[in-house]
């Protein structure tokens, strides 16, 4: 079946589609929060566990943090009825699990390497944030990924102690705000 559309129908049709990819990840907005809340709580704790305490297991906020968030992110997904969802959305959620198992890959080459993974991870996730605001037209979520992707520049030139900090204040900025505007952009 062949459709024949106007200019204006189909870019109605397109901004209708764009607009209910924006609705969906509007509601799933959760993850944005979920994961930069985990991060930099995990970020932040890493840092005082290391710095302020005699702890030898200073790292173990990230790998607690991660598991955690997987099995919650992978819970929500199970449970959330996408009967909605949009090629565009199928996309993006198809984007973010390839980059989920890309930070896990680099999490574990850099620390096979005696490497700190901030970095990589950051830059990881301005991929991400950046498509996902693009492909929505999504300003705050482009902004996001800009702020994640200076990050990981600024960690090259920061000594190794401060690189946890500049990806706790990465994530505060780049996921849990443009998340949050997000959330309450549909309402």
């Amino acid at each position: 079946m062949e459709l024949n559309m106007s200019p204006e129908e189909s870019l109605r049709l397109i901004s209708d589609t764009i607009k209910k990819t924006r609705d969906h990840l509007a509601e799933n907005s959760f993850l944005f929060m979920l994961w930069g809340w985990l991060i930099t709580i995990a970020s932040f704790s890493f840092f005082a566990l290391a710095y302020f305490t005699d702890i030898r297991f200073y790292f173990l906020p990230f790998p607690i943090l991660a598991a955690s968030g997987a099995v919650v992110t992978t819970v929500y997904f199970k449970r959330k009825a996408f009967s909605t969802l949009t090629v565009l959305s199928a996309f993006l959620a198809n984007l973010w699990m390839v980059l989920g198992i890309g930070f896990f890959a680099v999490v574990f080459i850099q620390l096979s390497q005696h490497q700190l993974p901030f970095v990589y991870t950051l830059f990881i996730a301005s991929i991400g944030t950046v498509t996902s605001g693009l492909a929505m037209k999504y300003r705050p979520l482009i902004w996001g990924g800009l702020v994640l992707f200076s990050s990981a520049i600024i960690c090259i030139y920061v000594p190794d102690t401060y690189k946890v900090l500049v990806h706790a204040g990465g994530f505060l900025c780049g996921y849990l705000i443009p998340g949050y505007m997000l959330k309450y952009s549909g309402k």
